[in-house]
């Protein structure tokens, strides 16, 4: 009787256990920089093979420093993904063409990045063309004889030579490498290379369907204001010559002709002070370019485009917090949904030419980018490629709505606390895009500046507003914040944390504000002029002297165009008076400041005037963090790592545990070493 008792109450302890529910947890800081994502993606003529890259960031403390790993997989109808190339060689600029997907990657002995092609079906991956320098992007002809890409001339060894005998002067903004364009003929026995382009730069190059000709967009020099500013499409003959142009002005994005040649679909911008590129416009070859804006009043912003048939294009657009796909016919200029708002956040799509396959790269509050199919209005996904975060907490998050001061609608996301209870108040993580020509949407937004899911399971209520000057919201909308540094679109921040501490859910005295460049000046704002609203502030690569950034920029001629409207030198005060250090001395908020060593956009100049204002004067906690080989952003696992845990203990110690000082400078990472 007894062994029977035993074993009846084993069997109801191991079924208890089965039905119950696996308890969520929190995301880890490591697990948020580590998490992987889908990149890219491409369909195969038949629609019925879709190949996709993966990237798998570098663990931190095992992995090596370096850039992230890269792998290539594809997928047939809804069946499970199948790995072609998992090593981790760099893998990049991925398509088909024929029974073949091709890509760029640096392999085996190859000194430079290389063109390479791997069967559909499986095997060995075989170069196809080596030059003298990185290949930086391609194009195939439709008949696949030709290849053209993009790449630098191959060193100067006399220049190399007498650097090793200390001849390294470097003159500023002159010694200009160009990308040029290249042409092989993949038919001659030997293969070589012959340069299509000399006196400007290529920043794009493609083959016009059915035509020996390529169309590049081109900018008078490699400087990053020109490519922003100044940049044209034109399509040249095979000997380097232009056969017409496409008038255009202002920011240009992306570009693609419908599968017949006759139509050029452009993603441009509405004048040359619109701050982005998101306006859609077609031309018409057979009516000697003739042009049209194709959603002239859309009040959102159009971000990717493919053709799926001669007269169909298919546009993806961000319209406030939510995204959606629709197709656009050439002849009546109709567009139909094919995906509305709210499913997802859809980030890039790829179709095929004479295939109804539409894939697309979407994320939500629940995942970051996987690759799906729309299909009927659906989203079918097609890959999962983080199960761990299926036992992880996952906190509200919502768009809500507030009136600025002066009336304007504004929105933004909130995370809610992942305990929260109503009638509870929360200290509060106001993120703050760049830009400011950017904007959240209601997806993932887990990143190693803001780890949405740490953050809301440590007790932390988050909010990411679309102040004016976001995109999303119409041209109209984005041009808001110009003429106006720190002015509106910084008081728009505050009144979003007022409605919040309206709403009962913030304690206004717990009120922490983050971001990275705009997001960054916006937090030394916060901290100086703004001081009396914000107990912390970590800000990234941000502004603190407009005078002096105007000096050391890489985008000077963007500032003056689609930002400030106007220079230094004709109204000094002005730009004086909307710098943080203007107000170092008011500045009570204490201030974590972290800027890449190697930043070009905004120099860690700005970082180090701010600290040396607020250091000298000694009334607040202030603190500044470097990051060698680390520009404009952090790239690389560790300094994401270390980003993420200084920046929430920052958080943690003054908003939570009433610091009054700065928290140690150490953190644990030698420990986690083995």
């Amino acid at each position: 009787m007894r062994p029977s008792t035993l074993s009846k109450f084993g069997i109801s302890v191991l079924l208890l256990v089965i039905s119950m529910p696996i308890l969520a947890r929190e995301l880890t800081l490591t697990e948020t920089i580590t998490l992987k994502t889908i990149s890219s993606a491409a369909v195969s003529a038949d629609g019925k093979v879709t190949a996709f890259t993966r990237v798998s960031p570098r663990t931190p403390y095992i992995d090596d420093d370096g850039s992230a790993f890269v792998e290539l997989f594809t997928v047939r109808g809804e069946a499970p993904p199948q790995a072609y190339i998992s090593n981790k060689t760099p893998i990049s600029a991925m398509q088909f063409h024929g029974e073949s997907i091709y890509f760029l990657s640096k392999r085996g002995d190859d000194k430079f990045t290389s063109l390479y092609k791997i069967a559909t079906t499986g095997g060995e991956a075989e170069r196809v063309f080596t030059h003298s320098n990185n290949i930086i992007s391609y194009s195939l002809s439709s008949d696949g004889r030709y290849l053209a890409f993009r790449a630098r001339d191959k060193a100067d060894v006399k220049q190399t030579q007498l650097a090793k005998k200390g001849f390294k002067a470097e003159i500023y903004e002159e010694q200009f490498e160009f990308t040029r364009a290249w042409l092989v003929d993949l038919q001659q026995a030997e293969l070589s290379a012959q340069a299509v382009s000399s006196d400007r730069q290529v920043l794009s190059i493609a083959f016009r369907p059915g035509q020996q000709q390529l169309l590049m967009r081109t900018a008078p020099t490699p400087l990053v204001d020109d490519d922003y500013m100044s940049s044209q499409y034109d399509l040249f003959n095979f000997t380097g010559e232009v056969v017409s142009s496409f008038a255009s002005v202002g920011k240009l994005g992306q570009a693609e002709f419908s599968p017949d040649g006759r139509y050029l679909a452009v993603i441009g911008a509405a004048d040359y002070h619109d701050p982005a590129d998101g306006r859609l416009y077609v031309y018409d070859t057979e009516q000697n370019n003739q042009v049209r804006e194709v959603l002239p009043n859309y009040l959102g912003h159009v971000q990717d485009i493919a053709w799926r048939r001669n007269d169909e294009l298919i546009w993806l657009g961000h319209r406030g917090t939510e995204t959606e796909v629709q197709a656009l016919t050439m002849q009546w200029l109709e567009s139909r949904s094919l995906l509305e708002p709210g499913r997802a956040i859809v980030v890039n799509i790829a179709t095929a030419p004479g295939s109804s396959e539409v894939i697309a790269l979407a994320h939500t509050a629940e995942h970051p980018t996987e690759l799906f199919r729309i299909e009927n209005q659906q989203l079918i996904r097609l890959t999962n490629s983080n199960p761990v975060l299926a036992d992880i907490t996952m906190p509200k998050q919502q768009t809500i709505r507030y009136k600025a001061r002066d009336g304007l609608e504004l929105e933004g996301i909130l995370v809610y606390p992942s305990d929260y209870q109503q009638g509870q108040t929360y200290p509060l993580i106001m993120v703050v895009h760049g830009g400011p020509e950017a904007h959240y949407s209601n997806g993932w937004l887990d990143r190693y500046g803001s780890p949405v899911k740490y953050a809301a399971n440590n007790g932390f209520a988050l909010f990411f507003p679309n102040y004016r000057g976001s995109t999303g919201r119409g041209v109209e909308f984005s041009k808001l914040g110009q003429n106006d540094y720190a002015g509106k679109e910084f008081d728009d921040l505050v009144d979003g944390k007022n409605h919040l501490i309206e709403l009962g859910i913030v304690d206004a005295k717990k009120v922490g504000i983050t971001g990275g460049s705009y997001g960054g000046f916006a937090s030394a704002w916060g901290a100086t002029a703004h001081t009396e609203h914000y107990a912390a502030s970590v800000m990234f690569v941000g502004i603190s002297d407009n005078i002096s950034k105007f000096g050391t920029t890489d985008i000077a001629k963007e500032m003056h165009a689609v930002h400030a409207r106007s220079y230094p030198w004709e109204k000094w005060q002005w730009y004086l008076e909307r710098s943080p250090i203007y107000y170092a001395e008011q500045a009570r908020t204490p201030i974590l400041i972290m800027h890449g060593k190697d930043d070009t956009r905004v120099h860690p100049s700005q970082s180090m005037e701010l600290y040396r204002y607020l250091k000298t004067h000694g009334k607040v906690p202030v603190r500044l963090v470097l990051y060698p080989g680390e520009g404009h952003g952090n790239r690389r696992a560790a300094a994401q790592l270390d980003y993420a845990m200084r920046l929430m203990r920052w958080m943690q110690h003054f908003l939570v545990d009433g610091g009054s000082s700065a928290p140690p400078h150490q953190l644990p990472h030698a420990e986690q070493l083995n």
